[in-house]
């Protein structure tokens, strides 16, 4: 059962982080290293061992493509279209342009937005398949121009991809789909192998084996984020209903037995019932045992004071999701200092923010909001900065860059700067 906690006595409690007790790097470095010299061999053997599936080809082909989508209902493409127009019409708006100053002595600054050339989206299988991480991942990607979009995956037994997947990719506009998963996944689009490509960055959450093997790879490519368990934060007044607050703590709940759900409530009897609600609608739940495990051990609720001190021991935890079940919820907004992505009101419920609302839904955890942004445009573009001097220009300045260099003790910084004018 969720435990209830008052702020104040139990912070030690409340402020504790979910930390996985299993330490895989090791498991991870031979993963990476084995794909690092043996390439496709070694990424069809650990398909074998960890997915149950014995591939010829680790590419879908377009035959494969056509055979998903023929099994795919209408509504579902209907309803993936949507979502599409909605992440679009959101992302757009991050589209960054470059800009140039020019001075009137001749001194030309910009900066300049360059697409990477090769992106890599991994994807999720296992437990649940992630449609919607496919359309999160690849539409700013696409909004941003880059040239190759490659999608892996870990395979079902039978060797085939999830079609739901499958049909995002298209819907996604993604280039090519490769059928591996787990740590191995991570150190071939990393290094490249026979059939995948180099990469120049890799999104996308993972299990604690992607997670380690994204973190070891960083800095022979760019990644978005470590990824850690799903988390979400309520505060709510007592005059949500309790059956709703409990649905939303359990959507959380439901995606893996570390995810944390919390709430935050001034009302101690709210609190009770929506500790009673959970209990009910647990089960009702397909995934019982998931999140009766994420509740049981991860889940809180937190009486404080006022929903002001709500939301500022909101901002401590930094969640993933946070919802303001509230009125007048505007009137909050800007006390929020911490979070990932912030639903607003009673009718926000975090899974419209996972499907169909169009903000992005991969988003920084474990406390990384204090310090980073949700996945975004911004993410599949680099920017380079450019200056252009005049002779003039530089000699009004060439003093004050010998004067400073010379600060530093770099002399040949300081000599850089007036050798151009010493016979003058």
């Amino acid at each position: 059962m969720i435990k209830i906690l008052k702020y104040g006595i139990d912070n030690d409690e409340i402020f504790k982080r979910v930390i996985p007790k299993v330490d895989v790097k090791d498991i991870v470095k031979n993963i990476i290293d084995d794909v690092i010299k043996r390439g496709d061999t070694a990424l069809k053997e650990y398909t074998l061992k960890f997915d149950k599936a014995n591939l010829d080809n680790l590419l879908v082909t377009e035959d494969e493509m056509q055979e998903a989508l023929s099994t795919v209902d209408k509504r579902f493409m209907d309803v993936l279209e949507r979502a599409k127009d909605n992440i679009y019409a959101f992302h757009i708006n991050q589209k960054k342009n470059p800009f140039e100053i020019r001075k009137e002595n001749g001194v030309i600054m910009g900066q300049k937005v360059t697409p990477l050339e090769k992106v890599g989206i991994y994807v999720p299988g296992g437990t649940a398949s992630y449609p919607s991480t496919v359309l999160m991942d690849a539409i700013p990607a696409k909004i941003a121009q880059v040239k190759k979009v490659i999608m892996t995956t870990p395979p079902m037994p039978n060797g085939k991809v999830n079609p739901l997947v499958l049909a995002a990719a298209k819907v996604a506009g993604v280039d090519k789909i490769i059928k591996i998963g787990g740590a191995q996944a991570i150190g071939a689009l990393a290094y490249g192998t026979e059939t995948v490509p180099k990469v120049d960055k890799i999104v996308g959450p993972g299990n604690a084996f992607v997670a380690e093997a994204k973190r070891q790879v960083y800095g022979m490519v760019s990644i978005d984020m470590i990824a850690g368990p799903s988390e979400i934060l309520i505060v709510s007044d007592k005059y949500s209903n309790p059956r709703y607050v409990a649905a939303d703590l359990l959507s959380q709940a439901e995606h893996d037995k570390l995810a944390s759900a919390v709430l935050i409530t001034d009302d101690l009897d709210f609190a009770q019932k929506v500790r009673d609600n959970i209990e009910e609608e647990l089960k009702t739940l397909d995934r019982y045992d998931i999140a009766r495990a994420s509740i049981d051990n991860y889940g809180k609720i937190v009486i404080a004071d006022s929903i002001e001190e709500a939301i500022e021991i909101a901002n401590e935890i930094a969640p993933e999701h946070l919802e303001l079940c509230v009125n007048e919820p505007f009137d909050y907004l800007e006390m929020v200092k911490n979070a990932g992505s912030v639903f607003l009101g009673r009718y926000t419920p975090e899974a419209l923010g996972d499907y169909m609302a169009g903000p992005n839904h991969t988003l920084p955890t474990s406390g990384s909001a204090k310090f980073s942004s949700p996945l975004s445009v911004d993410d599949f573009v680099k920017k380079t900065q450019y200056t252009f001097f005049t002779k003039d220009s530089l000699e009004q300045l060439s003093s004050d860059i010998e004067y400073f260099a010379k600060k530093e003790g770099l002399t040949a910084h300081a000599k850089s700067a007036v050798i151009r004018f010493e016979n003058e």
